[in-house]
Order: structure tokens, then sequence, then C-alpha cells
């Protein structure tokens, strides 16, 4: 090929002398190395997973039917699959964390290990923790995984579930760091490469499958001076698929003694406002570890269909409502997820 036709290559800016030059282009090249690294972790990391199942896990996978999962299905075919993130946020009061929900769910088939905070192997995470670093390690979990995660948050906690949500729609900055969970660190990047089709895409406009507040109120909010979450409590941006709010009545903690309003999305999103009853107390809410430790109480749970409602049977029935509904919304968005990841684009 003669010199005219010859494409041109990049090279390295001559003149020892120019440091800022030479440090500028390794600079560029090595955000180019880092970029093209993660492209091909991404397209092959969803792959992986996927073709890691036997074929018969798979087909088992694909005739879910994610709105009746039954207690088999999570045992025989869930467990064995790929899992989202579930992040459990407990509230402002140290003494009470989400622990005890997180043994809920795993008595009930969720794999513990995608319940953990990696970064210190807790199943509860701080609801005083930085909404934007949280939607940072969000976005890393789903660059990893290719499923979108799951936010469950007690009072305080739910106030940063949403705000996350509110972080990923852009509401507080046009862009979002990524962040290593493990370590809490935040990374130059503020994109990741969609592991569902190998395009970069930004931080910003990421989504969770599903989340949930329970006993979320206005008066802590102004106690703790969270100016900017107050108008914005109770209306559920585009940035979940799924949306649940628990509201306890008369709940002098949450400070709707006097009423309180329901959720409300946004524009798109699903959501939900569920009112639970007025026996159950604002700091026993996470709970729930004695429902899936009686068998018959565990059976009814998992046959537990939203609209088919049977009276559960005698025993302990605190906290029922709640923990029935999130374990539903759980396994339909775990069998969702799962299904998807079969379905993306392997190349």
């Amino acid at each position: 090929m003669s010199a005219q036709g010859r494409p041109k290559r990049e090279s390295a800016p001559s003149g020892g002398s120019d440091a800022a030059k030479r440090r500028a282009w390794e600079r560029h090249t090595s955000g180019l190395l880092v970029l093209v690294t993660l492209l091909a972790v991404a397209s092959s990391s969803l792959a992986c997973a996927a073709s890691s199942l036997d074929p018969a896990l798979q087909s088992r996978i694909r005739a879910l039917d994610c709105a009746n999962v039954s207690a088999s299905d999570v045992r025989d075919v869930l467990a064995k699959a790929p899992a989202p993130r579930i992040v459990l946020l407990q509230g402002s009061v140290p003494l009470v964390t989400m622990e005890p929900f997180a043994r809920f769910l795993i008595a009930m088939g969720y794999p513990a290990e995608r319940l953990r905070n990696p970064r210190d192997g807790d199943f509860s995470y701080s609801s005083f923790a930085d909404s934007a670093a949280l939607a940072g390690a969000l976005a890393f979990d789903y660059e990893q995984s290719g499923m979108a995660p799951m936010l469950i948050g007690h009072s305080q906690g739910g106030m940063l579930a949403i705000k996350v949500l509110y972080e990923f729609a852009g509401a507080f900055s046009d862009a979002l760091h990524v962040v290593d969970p493990s370590t809490g660190e935040r990374l130059a990047r503020t994109s990741i490469v969609d592991p569902r089709n190998g395009h970069l895409r930004p931080v910003v406009g990421l989504h969770v499958a599903y989340a949930a507040a329970l006993a979320t109120g206005w008066l802590p909010r102004l106690m703790l001076g969270q100016w900017n979450m107050l108008t914005r409590l109770r209306q559920i941006p585009d940035t979940a698929d799924d949306f649940t709010g628990f509201i306890l009545p008369h709940d002098p903690i949450a400070g709707n003694l006097a009423g309180d309003s329901p959720y409300r999305a946004i524009d798109r999103a699903h959501v939900r406002s569920v009112v639970l009853p007025g026996s159950y107390h604002h700091l026993t809410l996470p709970r729930a570890a004695h429902l899936a430790a009686d068998p018959a109480m565990r059976a009814w749970i998992d046959a537990w269909r939203p609209g088919k409602m049977s009276p559960p049977p005698d025993g302990d029935t605190s906290n029922l409502v709640h923990a029935t509904d999130i374990w539903y919304s759980v396994k339909r968005h775990w069998c969702l997820q799962a299904q998807g990841l079969l379905n993306a684009p392997t190349s």
C-alpha cells in the first residue's frame, strides 16, 4: 500500500522535553486500554454465566412462570442459578438492623452471599451511607453480574433506597462514579459496559429491579435535616421497575399520626402502597425469621399470590403481611432476571 493510502497510526508526541504532552498521551492510551478491557470482560462475563448452567437447568429456568414461583421452583431451579444483589438498609437506630429479615430471606431460599455487604460481610447496610456511593457500587455489581439489584429499606433505610433511585435518575448530579463495593473505592470512570448488550453507558440512567420501603416517614427527615428528600419521599422515579411502599398507620416514629399519603409513580414505574396492620410496631418490622421457621407458615407464604388471600395458619403472624409481599416480589424478579440472563446476547 502506498504511503498516501496507508492509514495513519497514532504515535506518541515527539520531543522528550515536553513532559506534559507525554503524560497526556499516556493517560489517553491507558484509558483506551481500560475501556477495551472492560468491553472484553463485560461481553464475555454474561455469556460465561449463562453457559455455565447445564442445558437442562436452562430449560427449566425458561419454563418458569415468574408470577407463580413455588417453593420447589426456588429449591430446585432458582437456587442453582445466579441471583441479583439485594441490599437491606436498616433504619437510623443502630440496634435495629435488617439481619433478621435477611435470615428470613435465606430460610426461604435466597442465597446468603447475594445479601451480604461485599465490604464487611454484614447482612444489614447503614442508612447513613452516601447515596451516590451506593448507586456506584450497585452499578459495579450490575456490570459484573448482568442482574439489576434490589433495595429493601426499613425506616430511614427506605428513604435511602428512594434516594438511590433519584441518584440513578440524575436528580442530584449529571454523573455518578463507579464504586468498588468490596473496598468502597471511588473509581475514575462514570460509565460501565452494559453486560446485556456490550455497550458503554453512564451510571446515571441505570435502574433497580425492585425496591421497597418499610415505615418511611417525613418526621425523621425533618429532624435529621434531610431536606432534599421531603418532596420526593412519596414520588417514585422510573429507575425502579417495581416499587412497594409499606405504610404503618398512626406511627409516631414516622410522624403520620394524622394520616399518610400513598406512594405514586412519577411516570411509568409500577408503584404500590400497602397499609400494614395497626398492631405492628415500627422498630420490630425487620423481625421475620420466625415466619420461615414455622413449616405451615412458610408453606402459606410460598403459596401466597396477590389477590388470592386465604387465612394464614395458627401461630405467630407478626410481620407476616410485608414479609410475604416482599418475598413474592423477590422471587418474581429473581426469576425474571434469571430468564433475562439466558436471553441476553452472547456476543
